[in-house]
């Protein structure tokens, strides 16, 4: 009986699976703890998750708020709390996609491969909620020219993870195929 080899281009789409996977958790990394979740960071401006910072006339510098004036503003605590988790429950789901994609490919288990495919749309919805979110609560303070290198970054995270989605769902591969598992 003779066995099958895999493509060429099975390995190399699996291949840039897991880069774009990796490229993924990098661009979130950096826009959620390199940059502290910042989305706008000027000197006379600084919003993001976790700093909302306007300029005072009166002191001449950035005048950091906190909750009983962003909620007098009218950024409410709890969208505030619900844009986090979004943003960094897709984070810390993000980081936990390459081993069952690993998994799945080597051991020829279409279950843990499904997993993986969990993990990316629950990723992208709550990046995509969280981010909307904030942004519909700091629209008045924040314009499309006014946005940094972090939202850049998560909105790239973003694209990328529905594109990574939309590759692992249309994947060419034969479950049960045991001639995978060489390539492993």
């Amino acid at each position: 009986m003779m066995v099958l080899k895999p493509r060429w281009g099975d390995q190399l789409l699996f291949l840039g699976i897991v880069v774009l996977a990796v490229v993924v958790i990098a661009l979130l990394l950096y826009a959620l703890l390199w940059k502290a979740g910042d989305l706008t960071d000027l000197p006379n401006l600084r919003i993001g998750f976790y700093n909302f910072c306007l300029w005072d006339e009166a002191t001449g510098s950035l005048q950091c708020l906190h909750f009983p004036e962003l909620e007098a503003l009218g950024v409410p605590r709890a969208g505030l709390a619900l844009a986090r988790l979004g943003v960094y429950g897709a984070l810390v789901l993000t980081l936990f996609v390459p081993v069952p994609l690993l998994l799945g490919r080597c051991n020829g288990n279409q279950e843990e491969w499904q997993l993986a495919v969990g993990f990316l749309a629950m990723s992208s919805l709550l990046l995509a909620g969280g981010l909307g979110l904030f942004l519909a609560y700091t629209w008045k303070w924040i314009r499309l020219s006014l946005l940094g290198p972090g939202f850049l970054a998560l909105s790239t995270a973003q694209a990328l993870l529905i594109l990574l989605l939309l590759a692992i769902v249309a994947f060419p591969w034969k479950w049960g195929d045991k001639s995978q598992l060489e390539s492993c």
